[in-house]
C-alpha cells in the first residue's frame, strides 16, 4: 500500500498546504483531519495541522521530504470548530495555516500533548513514619514528613514552596523509601446541586418578550439583535437566558469587547450561578490558557466569558452564544488574520445550529440592516430596569466661552452642584495624556513624529512626547529645536490635563483617571472601580473606556468635553461611531433612582446630527444613517476589501497597487459574469508615512458578496508572485471597518 502524502497547513502567510510523506509505520486511521504533525521545514522544525490526504503530490519524489512525528492520537480540535476554522481562512483570504494557529493556544502550536494537565502529588509510603530514625538527624526532612502526613489523599507538588519543604528533602525521602511521587490528571469539580447561587430578578413585559424570543429558537440557528437602552437590564436577559442552558446540560459562550470588562463580567456571573466559569483574557499565562481551552473542549467549564479570540474555543456541547456590546469596534481584528468576531459568531452558531445573541443599546448599522430584512430577529427594550429613568441632554455652546483645560465655567458649576447633592460626575474625553501638541509660542514649531505624520502627544507625569500610532517616545525639549526660544505650550486637553485642572479646582474630592495610562498595571482597574462603588462623591475622568458596560449608580451628571471631532471626518464610519459613543457614554448617568444629566460640549450646538441624537435618540439617527448609506452604495448596501501596502521607500507602495489593480482590472474583463466590481485606487493612505514606512492602498467595491470573493481567490495567487510583492509589505482586510 503506498505512503499516503499529508497535506499540511503550517503557521505561515502563504496561502497553500505543504505536502509530506506520512511518519513511517504509521496507520491509516490514525491520519485524521486536524490532528498536528511535526516537520522539517528549512532548517527548523515546524509543527502542522493536517487538512487532507492525498495519493499523490506535485512535488518531486526526490524533494518529498518524510513528517517527524504525528502528534495526536485524535484532532485537538473538534470537528466542526476545525470546519469553521478553514471556513474563516477562505473568507478572509488568509493561509490556512495561520489561521488554525489563531484556534490553537500557545503551547499546543509548540508541541505540547493535548490532554488534561497532570498533576504530581507526593504520599507516604506503607513504611513512611516520621519516627523513622534515619530522620534522627534530618530535622527538615521530619517535618517535611509530617505535613505529608497530613495530607493522606496527596500533597500537590505545587505547594511544597508555601509549605517550605524543600525539594531536596523530598528526593531524600524517596532514596529512602518513605515517599512516593504519583502523577495524576486534573479534574474539575463536577456541579452538584442548584445551577443559581442568588434569585433571578423580575423581568418586565420587554425583557421577558426578548426571553421568550430567544428561547423559542432553542436547538436550532436563530439570530437575534437584542436592541436595549443603556441601562435596561440586558444582561439579566442574559443571565436568565445561560440559565435554562445550563440547565439543559449545554455550556454558553460570551464574548465582551475589552478585558477591563472582564472582571466585573466575570464576578456579576460568580454571584448568580453555582457553575465553572473560565474568564480568557491576554493576561493568562500560556499554561492557564491551555487549561481553560482543555476544559470548554472536555465540557468541564460551563460558561466561557473572553474577547474576540474566545470565538474559536472549543466547546463540547455548546448551547448558546452571546456578544455584549455588538457594536464594538474591538470586536475587529486589525492585524493578522483580520476577522470581525460579532460576525463569526453568527457564522458558528449557524454551523453548530444553535442561537447567538447579539446585545447593545446602539446596534451597528449592519446589525440593524440584516434585522430590517429579516436575517435577524429584532428585539427592542426601550425602558430602562426599575425606576431608572433616561438621562437629559443639555448641548453646551462654548464658542466664545474660555476654557479652562478644556473645561468651560458653566460646566464647573454643574460639577459643583453634583458634587455637592453627594452625587458623582462622569468626564469624558476620548484623548489620552496631557495635551495632544507641543507648540512653540514664537515661530509655530509643533512637535511632530520623526516617523509618522501625525503630532506626538505630552505626557506630562512622564516627562514625554509620545506618538500614539507607533510608540515612539521622547523627551520634550526645553527649548524651540527651531527658533531656540523656550516658550513651548501645551495646547489642547488630554485626560491627564483635564485630572489634574479638576483636582485643583475640587480639591475635597478624589478624581480617579480611567484610561490605558492608568490601568495598564494589572489589578488597576479593579482597584479604582471599587473606589467608585463605594458611592462617595467623586470625579472620574476617562477615555471610552469608561463608555461600556459599567454601572454607576450614582454617576448623575456625564459631561462630555469635545463632541465635535467626530462631526468633520473623512470616514464614513465617523458619524456612526460619534453617535454610538456618545449615547453610551450619557448611558452611564441615573441608572438608580437619582436622574441623570449627559451636558455636551460642542462648537457646533445646531449640527443636525446632535440635534436630531439628544432629541430623538439613537434609532432615529441610525434609521437616517442607513438611508444616506443606501443612497451613497457604501455598507451595507455594498461589499468592500482594502488591500493595504507599506514599503520603506515613496512610491514603492503605490507602485506594487498598481500592477496589483492591473491584474484586477484584467480578471474582471476575463468574468464579465461576475458583474461589476470597482476599483478605487490606489491612493496614498490617510496616514501615509507611520513608524517609518509609506502606506498605500487599494479599495475593491461590489454590490453582491459573491462576485467580490471570486474576484479575491483568483487575484491573490497572483498578487502574490508580483515582481514588487518582495519590496513590500502588503495585507488583505475583507469588510475593513477603517479605510486608513
Amino acid at each position: 500500500m503506498p505512503v499516503p502524502i499529508l497535506r499540511l497547513a503550517l503557521p505561515s502567510p502563504l496561502r497553500r498546504l505543504f505536502d509530506y510523506r506520512a511518519p513511517a509505520n504509521t496507520p491509516l486511521t490514525a491520519l485524521q483531519p486536524g490532528v498536528r504533525v511535526r516537520v522539517p521545514f528549512g532548517r527548523r522544525q515546524m509543527i502542522g495541522v493536517l487538512v487532507a490526504l492525498a495519493e499523490h503530490s506535485d512535488v518531486p519524489k526526490e524533494k518529498l521530504r518524510d513528517a517527524l512525528e504525528l502528534l495526536d492520537e485524535a484532532s485537538p480540535i473538534p470537528p466542526k470548530l476545525f470546519e469553521f476554522c478553514l471556513w474563516v481562512a477562505n473568507y478572509y483570504q488568509h493561509s490556512q495555516g495561520d489561521t488554525l494557529s489563531w484556534a490553537l493556544p500557545v503551547l499546543l502550536r509548540q508541541g505540547e500533548p493535548a490532554s488534561t494537565r497532570q498533576q504530581h502529588v507526593w504520599l507516604l509510603t506503607k513504611d513512611g513514619h516520621p519516627d523513622d530514625p534515619r530522620l534522627e538527624r534530618a530535622p527538615r526532612q521530619r517535618q517535611a514528613l509530617k505535613i505529608i502526613a497530613q495530607h493522606p489523599a496527596g500533597l500537590p507538588h505545587q505547594l511544597i514552596g508555601k509549605l517550605q519543604i524543600s525539594k531536596s528533602s523530598l528526593d531524600a525521602l524517596q532514596d529512602k523509601g518513605l515517599l512516593r511521587r504519583e502523577t495524576r490528571r486534573i479534574t474539575a469539580t463536577r456541579h452538584h446541586g442548584s445551577w443559581l447561587l442568588e434569585a433571578e430578578l423580575p423581568l418586565n413585559p420587554q425583557q421577558q418578550a426578548a426571553y421568550e424570543a430567544v428561547r423559542a429558537g432553542q436547538g436550532r440557528f436563530h439570530p437575534c439583535l437584542l436592541a436595549g437602552v443603556t441601562g435596561s437590564g440586558k444582561t439579566e436577559v442574559y443571565l436568565q437566558l445561560i440559565h435554562r442552558v445550563l440547565e439543559a446540560g449545554k455550556q454558553a459562550l460570551v464574548l465582551i469587547p475589552e478585558i477591563n470588562l472582564g472582571p466585573q463580567t466575570l464576578a456579576r456571573f460568580e454571584r448568580r450561578f453555582n457553575a465553572r466559569i473560565a474568564l480568557l483574557h491576554s493576561n493568562l499565562t500560556d499554561r492557564e490558557r491551555l487549561d481553560i481551552w482543555l476544559a470548554a473542549r472536555d465540557g468541564e467549564a460551563d460558561i466561557v466569558i473572553g474577547t474576540r479570540s474566545a470565538l474559536f474555543t472549543p466547546m463540547k456541547s455548546l448551547g448558546l452564544i452571546i456578544v455584549d456590546e455588538e457594536h464594538d469596534a474591538s470586536y475587529k481584528q486589525q492585524d493578522g488574520l483580520r476577522y470581525q468576531a460579532r460576525d463569526l459568531a453568527v457564522v458558528r452558531a449557524r454551523q453548530e445550529e444553535l442561537p447567538v445573541l447579539l446585545g447593545s443599546a446602539t446596534p451597528s448599522l449592519e446589525s440593524l440592516h440584516n434585522a430590517h430584512i429579516g436575517r435577524y430577529t429584532l428585539l427592542k427594550i426601550g425602558q430602562r430596569a426599575g425606576n431608572a429613568q433616561p438621562p437629559k441632554f443639555l448641548r453646551l455652546d462654548v464658542k466664545s466661552r474660555p476654557l479652562d483645560s478644556g473645561i468651560s465655567r458653566p460646566l464647573q458649576q454643574a460639577i459643583a452642584q453634583t458634587l455637592q447633592a453627594g452625587q458623582q460626575v462622569l468626564v469624558f474625553l476620548n484623548r489620552r495624556g496631557f495635551a495632544p501638541v507641543l507648540l512653540c509660542h514664537d515661530c509655530g514649531w509643533i512637535g511632530v513624529c520623526p516617523r509618522c505624520d501625525s503630532r506626538m502627544t505630552l505626557h506630562q507625569r512622564l516627562h514625554e512626547l509620545r506618538c500614539h500610532h507607533c510608540g515612539h517616545v521622547e523627551r520634550p525639549p526645553t527649548n524651540c529645536p527651531q527658533c531656540h526660544q523656550v516658550d513651548l505650550r501645551p495646547i489642547g486637553a488630554g485626560t491627564e490635563r483635564a485630572e489634574a485642572r479638576l483636582a485643583r479646582l475640587f480639591p475635597e474630592y478624589p478624581v480617579l483617571r480611567i484610561d490605558r495610562d492608568s490601568t495598564a498595571r494589572k489589578g488597576s482597574m479593579e482597584r479604582l472601580l471599587i473606589t467608585v462603588k463605594r458611592g462617595e462623591p467623586c470625579i472620574l475622568v476617562g477615555t471610552q473606556m469608561l463608555a461600556k458596560g459599567h454601572h454607576f449608580p450614582r454617576v448623575t451628571l456625564v459631561t462630555i468635553l469635545d463632541a465635535d471631532s467626530g462631526l468633520f471626518s473623512a470616514d464614513f464610519r465617523a458619524s456612526e461611531r460619534m453617535a454610538q459613543l456618545v449615547v453610551q457614554v450619557a448611558g452611564r448617568a441615573g441608572r438608580a433612582e437619582e436622574p441623570g444629566k449627559v451636558i455636551i460640549q460642542t462648537h457646533c450646538a445646531e449640527h443636525p446630527l446632535l440635534v436630531q441624537l439628544t432629541e430623538q435618540g439613537y434609532f432615529a439617527f441610525a434609521e437616517q444613517a442607513l438611508a444616506e448609506r443606501r443612497a451613497t452604495n457604501l455598507p451595507p448596501f455594498s461589499h468592500l476589501a482594502l488591500l493595504r501596502a507599506e514599503a520603506h521607500k515613496p512610491g514603492q507602495a503605490e507602485a506594487f497597487l498598481e500592477q496589483a489593480c492591473l491584474e484586477a482590472q484584467q480578471l474582471c474583463r476575463l468574468n464579465a459574469s461576475w458583474g461589476h466590481i470597482e476599483l478605487l485606487g490606489p491612493v496614498p493612505s490617510p496616514m501615509e508615512r507611520r513608524a517609518g514606512r509609506y502606506r498605500a492602498q487599494l479599495l475593491l467595491q461590489a454590490q453582491a458578496r459573491a462576485p467580490l470573493h471570486r474576484l479575491l481567490a483568483a487575484w491573490l495567487p497572483q498578487v502574490e508572485q508580483l515582481p514588487g510583492s518582495r519590496n513590500v509589505r502588503w495585507s488583505l482586510d475583507v469588510d475593513p471597518m477603517d479605510l486608513y
